[in-house]
């Protein structure tokens, strides 16, 4: 196949719960669910497509003048989200977010995407209306547009596949730009999505409101790409690396060390954390900053930039988004390694972040 209501999720129950009748994607079959696809995603359209949904491929036209990004991010259950607490919708919104986050960290604007998804035969079809929803939720307020994809029976869960295209004009900003004397800085805050997964798992504590709590599992389920930040960001000449925090900065800054042929030092107590993250940390008796270095999932943006423009950054990015920039620390020679430290400067041992094929 070719092309083949963002509400608050709930919390701490199982999405999939209710009493009304059901019709399972084995009995529509597979022209029934592509043509329930087709009609979800045909109510969105894109400058640039002149073939959609409909044919072998997708015949796409380029903005001249610029390159074309090209991104891929698998979400299979029970390794990326888990059905007793993410509804069809978080998995959606999910799917396309990670993949708009890596377009912001190079600095692009993101156009078309491609979906494949394999679910069990039993799978509801309310299920995958309430999937594409989550994906279109997260994709439309950006003008992407779903031009294909594929669909699948599955015997081993649910696995999400989105292919995100788009442009940039100008150089892209990347994680082997990084040089000696560089700040090292975050956009908003640490440790939401590691704090929400936490309660996720646990289910809900009476030390925290439930305001606090679905802000927090908010986070975790639907993470919020940091595109206007990224392409405001990729604008700017004193800017040198960046990528976005998938895995955790533990993980993420690592990538940008090896690819830039650096070291780092990082202070700990300059990590942005909002008071919900800490006040989940003393609920759970949690170090907040293991969840803020190398929780993962938060979806910031982290870059280097050159010393003497950190300031100005800061504001210009608040001024044009709202946005804070914080400087967490430095850029150091290749010999340094990467080094993360207390408020007295003592080195700190961390847990890495996530990292693919590890138990």
């Amino acid at each position: 196949m070719q092309g083949d209501s963002d509400s608050d999720p709930p919390s701490y129950r199982s999405p999939h719960a209710g009493g009304r009748a059901t019709v399972e994607l084995r009995a529509l079959g597979e022209l029934g669910v592509l043509a329930r696809i087709r009609t979800a995603v045909g109510k969105t359209r894109s400058t640039g497509v002149r073939i959609g949904i409909g044919d072998d491929t997708a015949v796409l036209a380029v903005t001249p003048g610029t390159s074309l990004l090209a991104t891929t991010d698998l979400l299979v259950e029970d390794i990326h989200f888990r059905r007793a607490w993410a509804s069809p919708a978080d998995i959606g919104w999910k799917a396309m977010a990670v993949n708009l986050s890596d377009v912001a960290s190079m600095g692009g604007v993101p156009r078309w995407a491609l979906v494949a998804a394999a679910l069990p035969a039993t799978a509801e079809v309310q299920e995958i209306d309430a999937l594409y929803e989550g994906l279109l939720a997260a994709a439309t307020p950006h003008g992407v547009t779903i031009v294909g994809g594929d669909t699948s029976t599955s015997r081993l869960g649910w696995t999400i596949n989105v292919t995100l295209l788009g442009e940039h004009s100008g150089a892209p900003k990347l994680r082997s730009a990084a040089s000696p004397g560089d700040v090292v800085a975050v956009t908003g805050s640490l440790g939401r999505a590691a704090a929400g997964l936490a309660l996720l798992e646990q289910g809900s504590t009476t030390a925290l409101s439930a305001q606090t709590q679905d802000a927090l599992t908010r986070a975790h389920l639907r993470p919020m790409p940091r595109l206007a930040e990224g392409r405001w960001l990729g604008e700017q000449p004193g800017v040198h690396a960046m990528m976005d925090l998938s895995d955790g900065l533990s993980t993420d800054l690592g990538h940008i060390c090896r690819e830039s042929d650096v070291g780092a030092r990082i202070a700990l107590d300059r990590l942005p954390m909002p008071p919900a993250v800490r006040e989940a940390a003393d609920a759970l008796g949690t170090d907040p900053s293991e969840w803020a270095a190398a929780g993962g999932e938060d979806y910031e943006l982290l870059l280097t930039c050159a010393a003497d423009m950190v300031e100005r950054l800061a504001e210009g990015l608040r001024a044009a988004t709202g946005t804070a920039l914080t400087a967490i620390g430095r850029i150091e020679p290749r010999e340094a390694s990467v080094t993360y430290v207390d408020a007295r400067g003592e080195p700190v041992l961390l847990r890495g972040g996530y990292q693919h094929f590890h138990g």
